[in-house]
């Protein structure tokens, strides 16, 4: 009997996750929540609502309460600098000194000599360094995650690090909506 039980369980649990994907396609009004995070969250969240609005997926609403999805999450757009020190040296010396020899009354002198080479070489490099994260899901009005992704960006070849964020999201989003779309419901 209990084999049977859990081996119904898992199949109402499979057929929820199901009907939560296919609320996707189900959206008309989404409301893009203040995320949080650092002091960038805030310009993060208007590009993901840019990015949005130009897919056409949905529209986008700033109440609340019209709307059928919240999206919620948060980002974070860092700039740093790495620093890399190096430092590299060679140094060589020799030299030759005067010795006398005394053989039954003569004594012989030999010349000196002395060489060295030195090289030293170091490099101190300051690299600026601009990265984005951002976490999202879109959640339905009963608190259900329907759909979650995380996106994060070093920047893109015409776009800094945060609107390349914000599109990364928007692409996910429309591949996973198509991808529900093309299952059989």
């Amino acid at each position: 009997m209990r084999p049977a039980l859990l081996t119904l369980l898992c199949a109402a649990l499979t057929a929820a996750q199901a009907d939560l994907s296919g609320q996707l396609l189900t959206l008309k009004r989404v409301y893009v929540d203040k995320l949080t995070g650092g002091e960038t969250a805030a310009q993060m969240r208007d590009l993901v609502i840019a990015s949005l609005q130009s897919s056409k997926l949905f529209i986008l609403t700033e109440n609340p309460e019209r709307a059928d999805a919240t999206l919620r999450g948060a980002a974070e757009d860092l700039i740093f600098t790495d620093q890399f020190s190096s430092s590299d040296a060679i140094d060589l010396t020799g030299s030759i000194g005067t010795g006398s020899r005394s053989t039954r009354g003569s004594s012989s002198g030999r010349p000196t000599a002395s060489a060295g080479v030195r090289d030293n070489e170091s490099s101190n490099i300051h690299e600026r360094k601009h990265e984005a994260l951002a976490t999202v899901r879109l959640v339905n009005k009963d608190g259900d995650v329907i759909w979650s992704t995380t996106q994060e960006s070093t920047g893109a070849k015409f776009r800094g690090a945060s609107a390349d964020v914000a599109d990364k999201i928007t692409r996910q989003l429309a591949a996973d909506f198509e991808r529900v779309r093309g299952k059989p419901q």
